[in-house]
């Protein structure tokens, strides 16, 4: 399964749109959920039934599984190829119930959710994990996310850190969330550029401009990959555990970043 670095929203009951964003992006988000109004969700699921796109990348937000709308949901993704959902508002295991057959990705953006992250992550159900920041704001019964220059919030922060660091403990990959303002190319680039250095694998986006700063940000610099290569080639021939390379003192937990950024120049590249 191709996700990353960059998960680009389609609506579900715009499916004109929906081979140009699988095209522009490395998977594709056909949402289901909050980009369609309850009137139009029978019409987006026909939508994804009929839609033939390449299963490997494509991801199908359904809705939550308290809503009167996710047996639906299931019901019409039962009919495709498609075998990756995101799961909104995933807050305890039993919401997984009746995704057995699939790859979840769950995204935690309640207190409960981002609370309880550790128990989802650990589920074999949950292949991956991501956050939002509007919505558990909103349910926290705050005013925004994000500071006035435009960063997160410490509220944000806590959670983002919190499950990123539930998803490495389980071994899975995180997921970060979109940055709404489009036209701070900017700000998202710096944020994604964070986030990669944390461990993210990768972010939601909302615009396909979005995606070439995603895709930079999520690749290694140059200076980074010759120096994990280096640092690579260099402990192939070390006698002990620990060596010297350019200077630097090199043990396992920088041999690991090494084998990181090469695998991410790689999968970015």
């Amino acid at each position: 399964m191709i996700i990353g670095p960059a998960l680009l929203f389609c609506p579900g009951d715009r499916p004109d749109r929906y081979a140009k964003a699988a095209d522009r992006a490395d998977s594709v988000i056909i949402d289901l959920e909050d980009a369609v109004a309850p009137a139009d969700k029978p019409a987006a699921r026909e939508a994804l039934i009929a839609s033939m796109l390449d299963p490997e990348r494509v991801i199908v937000r359904v809705n939550p599984s308290t809503t009167e709308f996710h047996a639906a949901d299931l019901a019409a993704l039962a009919q495709t190829a498609y075998r990756t959902v995101m799961l909104p508002k995933a807050e305890r295991q039993a919401d997984l119930d009746g995704l057995g057959d699939y790859d979840v990705i769950a995204l935690c953006e309640t207190p409960i959710g981002v609370r309880d992250v550790d128990a989802l992550a650990a589920d074999p159900r949950v292949a991956a994990l991501t956050w939002g920041a509007e919505d558990l704001v909103a349910a926290i019964g705050g005013f925004t996310s994000r500071t006035a220059d435009g960063r997160f919030g410490q509220l944000a922060q806590y959670a983002r850190s919190r499950v990123l660091v539930a998803a490495a403990a389980a071994g899975k990959p995180a997921y970060d969330t979109v940055h709404t303002d489009l036209a701070d190319d900017d700000g998202l680039r710096e944020e994604a550029s964070e986030a990669a250095a944390a461990g993210f694998r990768g972010a939601m986006c909302l615009h396909p401009r979005q995606v070439a700063i995603l895709r930079e940000a999520y690749r290694p610099d140059a200076a980074a990959v010759e120096w994990a290569r280096g640092v690579l080639e260099t402990a192939a021939s070390a006698s002990g555990g620990v060596f010297a390379y350019n200077g630097q003192m090199i043990d396992e937990p920088l041999l690991r970043q090494a084998r990181r950024i090469t695998e991410a120049a790689g999968t970015t590249g």
